[in-house]
């Protein structure tokens, strides 16, 4: 199992493309998207657990009932939520594409992103259409992610081949997300693409799964949007046997959608508005895998927590407080506690209590622009991850005028 290169474009029989069109006034910054399957798909998706969700949210949920999908057209700029006719706009929107493509509009998958309560100009998407639509190839997944971006200051992309029955298989995504990210299911936007041979109801199984510990488990900023999605498509077209029972080709399926749902969340946490680290809680020995990712999540949600990091203050007090509001059941004098980083490592505390530990080597450590905070509960053999990013002065600049 190895990464590779295309993005969503890496699995057999998918194009891509992203331009701008005129949603957003920044003529530098593409604003639409498109990822297309030369085939229709097996599809699923998990949503944003926000009442206040987006019209697309409404009109994907209806498309994707049958689990089919063949393309996924998404716009940046504007978020086409709270808007009186948002979900005649997204039907309209999917008819354009569609149309041009020559499948069902039931078969698309339509997302947003921007501006909450901001009416959408669907002319620029219809007049554009065709550029969209002829420019797509099957090295088009940069384009698509560089659409989708709204205060990303990166692209988001990866993918992932594999061997299943002896035929390679990859799996590849694009996502997008900076802010309003809090671990509470898909506060972001990712789209995969794969062209594994499985059966719907596994597939869905696998993305829950694997959301679980990977998006759900992303905390930038503690906010839940409205719009974000975490959707799959599958055409097959790798030509494995079937996966219709949880075998060992099912385990292999799971562990390369979890090591691409993993690069793609590390990436989302690196890129978090302002920051300058990416951050891991890794929960180890705890007697329940529920107790260990509250306290991952409950650590790297911490607003003290994360501008200690900033700071690269060693104020290992902040964690334990974190890990003893998380709601978890946890016995405080087993715990253990390591800051870890590409200049060494340093344990902090033992047994719940503070060591002596040179402040200049944390640091040190601390210093670095990826860092493991790592806590031993000491009480059993399961374990979490978390992952988020430095809280910053940069942030409050971001979206102090986010949006004039």
């Amino acid at each position: 199992m190895k990464f590779i290169e295309k993005g969503v474009c890496a699995p057999k029989g998918f194009l891509a493309n992203g331009i701008h069109c005129g949603i957003r006034k920044n003529r530098a910054k593409k604003d639409l998207a498109i990822i297309f399957s030369l085939e229709p798909c097996k599809a699923c998706a998990v949503y944003t657990t926000n009442k206040v969700c987006g019209a697309p949210i409404k009109l994907t949920k209806e498309h994707l009932k049958n689990n089919v999908a063949q393309a996924v057209l998404c716009n940046s700029g504007v978020a086409n939520t709270c808007a009186i006719d948002g979900v005649e706009k997204a039907e309209k929107m999917c008819n354009f594409a569609a149309n041009k493509l020559n499948i069902k509009s039931e078969d698309m998958i339509i997302a947003s992103t921007g501006v909450i309560g901001k009416e959408i100009n669907i002319e620029p998407v219809k007049n554009n259409m065709n550029i969209l639509i002829s420019g797509m190839t099957s090295n088009g997944s940069e384009d698509a992610a560089l659409a989708i971006m709204t205060t990303d200051t990166v692209k988001k992309e990866a993918a992932v081949e594999f061997e299943i029955d002896n035929k390679v298989c990859k799996i590849g995504g694009i996502s997008k997300g900076s802010g309003m990210i809090a671990p509470n299911m898909a506060t972001m936007l990712c789209f995969i693409t794969s062209d594994v041979n499985i059966e719907t109801s596994l597939l869905e199984r696998a993305l829950r799964s694997v959301t679980e510990e990977t998006f759900n488990m992303l905390s930038i900023d503690g906010d839940t949007s409205t719009n974000d999605m975490v959707s799959i498509m599958t055409n097959g077209n790798a030509e494995n046997k079937i996966i219709d029972t949880e075998d060992e080709n099912y385990e292999i399926f799971v562990e390369a959608l979890k090591k691409l749902c993993i690069s793609l969340v590390c990436q989302m946490a690196a890129d978090g508005e302002g920051a300058t680290k990416l951050l891991i809680a890794k929960v180890v020995g705890a007697h329940n895998v529920d107790s260990a990712r509250k306290i991952a999540k409950s650590i790297l949600s911490s607003n003290l927590v994360k501008t200690a990091m900033f700071g690269e203050d060693a104020n290992w007090g902040r964690i334990l407080c974190a890990a003893g509001y998380s709601g978890a059941d946890i016995d405080v004098s087993k715990i253990d506690l390591q800051f870890e980083s590409e200049y060494g490592s340093i344990s902090l505390c033992e047994n719940g209590f503070g060591v002596d530990f040179s402040e200049e080597m944390a640091s040190k450590i601390l210093s670095a622009n990826k860092i493991n905070i790592i806590i031993n509960l000491n009480d059993g053999n399961e374990t979490a991850q978390a992952y988020g990013c430095d809280l910053t002065y940069d942030y409050i600049k971001i979206n102090g005028d986010y949006r004039t």
